[in-house]
């Protein structure tokens, strides 16, 4: 297509094709980068640390698992870049070949026993691809849904990539639910392994049908009118660090949420409480369930009523119900355990849902690659990947989990404070050609107000 003739609107067909390729794509890179979580959890301290004590093989663990967060945010800042110049669809399709070859690299790594010191090496090293790439996924696939969508629906589609977090997490507890069946030999010689080598087939699927996608209709209109940042990164730093800084601290809940409940958790349960490794994979596996299920329900209450009071009530009740996650699973009880990780996994998940939209629309289209890939990752290095390792640290220096709750409730409260102003400010105006109208609007897409 020429750039005199402009790019063709997004069709519906077209939006949901977009929004499907990104809850699959999404699937899969966490999927990938669940399952590691899983393993440091459960085994990789014993079969890459054996000189260590118990209690510092899974702190060296989770240390490995803090790796692929550290290197997210060179990721954003990488995939964001070519995503804003390039394409939206060019930076998708290469984060999930770069996740899919370092995963598969984990599965087929020999352990200590075989190779010494250079396994725990090769293991950070395929741990920072992992980072790389996810660190680069998670903004293309919410822009690649949002912006085909009307500029009315953009929370709703954006929560498309969302859905992508707990159906990976359900793939990845269960796949490894079912390897725990595994006699303990075969379990830690081969069993482990598994989840990792099915990677493969799960990335080929996820390939094609990125390939099919069409490229988002408002980079389309940017390149069309020659309007695409030059340096994307140095554009973000002069015009919006404030809004960056914001947005880190509103993704600080989900990105540590997750790894409190399916890393440190999982963690604690079985080494700490007593519980059977597959009896709290499945406790783990009904909370993802759960937020699968009951998820998107946040995108749709923020699409028709006020995001800010919204967003505002999920977090407030979040704050008593993550100490009661951990006050149940301490009980020791399977049918507690569940319930408590389940009731505290409902308004995070929710807000999750919102947090796509809600970050896209508060930057330029320009430089919202870069922009939103760059926050959610260096949330995840912040917040994200050293939950599980801060959580491990305060709970064997005191021997109490009381310091473990209080700092995750400091988390929500600094979620809440960024997330009101954020919605507060509203939607930045369209910096796309100014004579494009939005696909299912009458007027120009221009920015969207939101009541205080």
């Amino acid at each position: 297509m020429s750039p005199a003739a402009g790019p063709a609107p997004s069709t519906p067909a077209m939006r949901r094709k977009a929004g499907i390729a990104s809850f699959v794509g999404t699937t899969i890179e966490w999927y990938d980068f669940y399952i590691y979580g899983t393993a440091a959890a459960l085994v990789l301290g014993p079969l890459f640390f054996p000189n260590a004590s118990p209690a510092a093989g899974v702190l060296a663990s989770f240390a490995t698992f803090w790796v692929g967060f550290l290197a997210r945010p060179i990721g954003g800042i990488v995939f964001g870049h070519l995503g804003d110049r390039l394409g939206r669809k060019t930076a998708l399709v290469a984060t999930l070949l770069l996740m899919g070859v370092s995963t598969l690299a984990v599965g087929l790594l020999p352990t200590y026993s075989s190779i010494g010191v250079l396994a725990p090496v090769l293991l950070v090293a395929a741990r920072l691809v992992q980072g790389l790439a996810v660190g680069g996924e998670w903004g293309g696939a919410v822009l690649i849904a949002s912006e085909h969508a009307s500029k009315s629906k953009r929370i709703l589609y954006g929560a498309f990539a969302q859905q992508g977090s707990p159906a990976g997490q359900m793939l990845a507890t269960g796949s490894f639910a079912l390897i725990a069946l595994l006699p303990e030999q075969d379990f830690l010689s081969w069993g482990w392994r598994v989840p990792f080598l099915v990677s493969a087939a799960l990335v080929v699927v996820g390939l094609v049908i990125r390939l099919r996608i069409e490229e988002s209709p408002q980079l389309d209109r940017l390149r069309s009118s020659g309007r695409t940042a030059r340096f994307p990164l140095g554009e973000l730093f002069r015009e919006a660090k404030g809004m960056v800084l914001l947005s880190i601290a509103a993704c600080a809940l989900v990105a540590a949420a997750a790894y409190f409940k399916n890393t440190f958790a999982l963690s604690w349960a079985t080494n700490e409480l007593g519980f059977d490794r597959g009896t709290f994979l499945n406790v783990i596996l009904i909370s993802s369930f759960v937020q699968f299920c009951t998820q998107p329900l946040g995108a749709f209450m923020a699409t028709w009523w006020n995001p800010r009071k919204v967003v505002t009530t999920l977090l407030i009740f979040e704050i008593p119900l993550f100490p009661l996650m951990f006050a149940l699973i301490s009980t020791g009880d399977f049918g507690l355990a569940a319930l408590g990780m389940a009731l505290a996994t409902l308004p995070h998940t929710m807000y999750y849902a919102i947090l796509a939209g809600m970050l896209a629309e508060a930057f330029p289209a320009r430089m919202r690659y870069t922009a939103i890939s760059l926050s959610y990752a260096l949330a995840g290095t912040l917040f994200g990947g050293t939950a599980p390792l801060i959580g491990q640290a305060l709970l064997a220096a005191t021997g109490s989990i009381v310091p473990v709750v209080a700092y995750s409730v400091v988390i929500v409260l600094l979620t809440l404070f960024a997330a009101r102003i954020i919605l507060a400010r509203g939607a930045v105006p369209d910096d796309t050609d100014p004579g494009a109208t939005d696909p299912d609007a009458t007027e120009p897409a221009t920015a969207v107000e939101r009541t205080p």
